[in-house]
């Protein structure tokens, strides 16, 4: 019996959930191997970096497209539906050819399953690690654009000896797992440096540049350093977007539209340049090629605008370093007066840090929380925490998501003048729920299944890193697919 899309999604969420760690990489590797290694049919850019890793894939592959290469995306987490994960050309597969990929390598999963490496089956972003490999292969494409899932040397994406490295800003993010500090996260995601493979490296703080720097010397890679050979040397908000001028391997470039808003999306453009660059053997691109790669660039739930009157933007940071920078851009974007949160976080996140971040910009808070993982912080307690912050008056509470929303669409409708909008965030799921409910009509496809017990086995400000550039360090919030689920 043929599964619907939603058993197959859910039977692969049975699987261990993307918040718990399956260690090494050995299942991933024997998958692969199985499949005839799809992972070395193409050239690989891989991307990793506490913040940013999202819109910086997204615009190295638009970018790719416009020189004229095919390209393979696998990117994490996904908004409403898990075939976002995987696209080709641009374009997400269907969900027939999700169910196909899952079926050419489902007898080959089961086969690990039962090896039982390090005494669990393959987890969930292993799957689908796997399953975007073989699909790039089959396309086949030109060059594949991976997004690591947590840290470098230890995801699953990194079964893939990546001809570009791009490290975007480090900062303090899951500690538990990573290691305490900015030199210990650094080190993990040093790991997706290879030896003879282009290093592109966004500006970092000290402790993370060294361990970069130390990385690449190691294992011979070729460096670009942001500040030093690429950069963001001006940007002026526009309609839609902004006007940026790069830094490029063939000088200083200017006038190019980037249809996203805030100064972090114009730094990770710097970034997504020099990688494609990098990539192409340092060779500087067209003036009209680049302009063509960004002007189609788009970031759902990124600042996004989904619903006018009242205006409600979706965005999906969910830690400090990343709340700030989205408070500074929807500011500018947007010139809210007021602006209503609704806010959504996992109980695992600095919640109290967030919200003191957004405190000074929002003027009312409507805690909320998201219904597809129960790894969510009860609106209840979220509201605890920000009342200690706000005040009581400044502060709702709605457990259910759409109630929220409409709370605060009434709050907007009550302002007598100026110009009222909402925006939602804490985490990508509060922003895809949110999306699901106001641009698609239906709920997230995606439903986290607790695994059965029975089967287990704050950031600093930016400085200075290479003494050339301080650029990039508050690169937007795109979530590790652990930190999400």
């Amino acid at each position: 019996m043929t599964m619907s899309h939603a058993e197959l999604v859910a039977a692969l969420t049975a699987r261990w959930p993307e918040h718990r760690i399956g260690p090494g990489l050995e299942r991933e590797r024997a998958l692969l191997q199985l499949l005839g290694d799809p992972q070395t049919a193409y050239p690989v850019i891989q991307i990793t970096g506490t913040n940013g890793k999202g819109s910086t894939a997204t615009m190295i592959e638009s970018l790719l497209r416009s020189v004229g290469l095919r390209t393979g995306r696998l990117s994490s987490p996904h908004l409403i539906d898990v075939t976002e994960r995987i696209s080709i050309d641009g374009q997400d597969i269907s969900q027939q050819r999700f169910a196909e990929l899952w079926s050419d390598i489902e007898p080959y999963v089961k086969m690990v399953d039962e090896m039982a490496i390090d005494g669990i089956a393959m987890t969930f972003f292993e799957v689908i690690t796997a399953m975007a490999y073989a699909a790039f292969a089959d396309a086949p494409v030109d060059v594949a654009v991976v997004e690591v899932g947590l840290g470098g040397t230890w995801d699953a994406t990194s079964v893939a000896d990546a001809a570009v490295a791009v490290v975007l800003p480090i900062d303090l993010d899951h500690m538990h797992i990573l290691g305490p500090t900015i030199a210990d996260i650094a080190k993990e995601k040093a790991g997706i440096i290879k030896p003879g493979s282009h290093a592109v490296l966004a500006g970092q703080q000290p402790e993370a540049a060294a361990v970069l720097l130390a990385r690449a010397a190691e294992v011979g890679a070729d460096v670009r350093l942001e500040g030093r050979d690429f950069g963001l040397l001006d940007r002026q908000p526009g309609v839609g977007g902004q006007v940026i001028r790069l830094q490029t391997a063939d000088g200083p470039l200017g006038d190019l539209t980037l249809p996203v808003y805030g100064a972090h999306m114009a730094r990770n453009a710097a970034v997504a340049l020099a990688a494609v660059e990098a990539f192409l053997g340092n060779k500087p691109l067209s003036a009209e090629v680049i302009a063509d790669g960004f002007a189609e660039v788009t970031a759902p739930g990124r600042l996004e605008l989904v619903r006018t009157d009242p205006s409600i933007v979706l965005d999906g940071a969910h830690n400090p370093h990343a709340a700030r920078a989205a408070a500074e851009a929807v500011e500018e974007a947007y010139g809210f007066a007021p602006l209503i949160g609704v806010v959504a976080m996992m109980a695992d996140k600095d919640a109290e840090e967030v919200l003191r971040i957004w405190e000074p910009v929002m003027s009312q808070v409507v805690c909320t929380q998201v219904s597809s993982t129960s790894r969510a912080l009860p609106a209840e307690d979220l509201a605890d925490i920000a009342t200690g912050i706000f005040g009581v008056q400044r502060v709702r509470t709605e457990p259910s998501l759409g109630t929220a929303l409409e709370v605060a669409s009434m709050l907007a409708d009550l302002v007598p003048d100026g110009q009222p909008g909402i925006l939602v965030t804490g985490s990508v799921i509060a922003a895809g729920e949110a999306r699901a409910l106001l641009v698609s009509g239906g709920p997230r496809q995606f439903e986290e299944v607790e695994p059965d017990p029975d089967d287990d086995p704050a950031p600093a400000d930016p400085l200075t890193a290479f003494g050339v550039s301080s650029f990039g360090a508050d690169g937007f919030d795109e979530p590790t697919e652990e930190d999400l689920r």
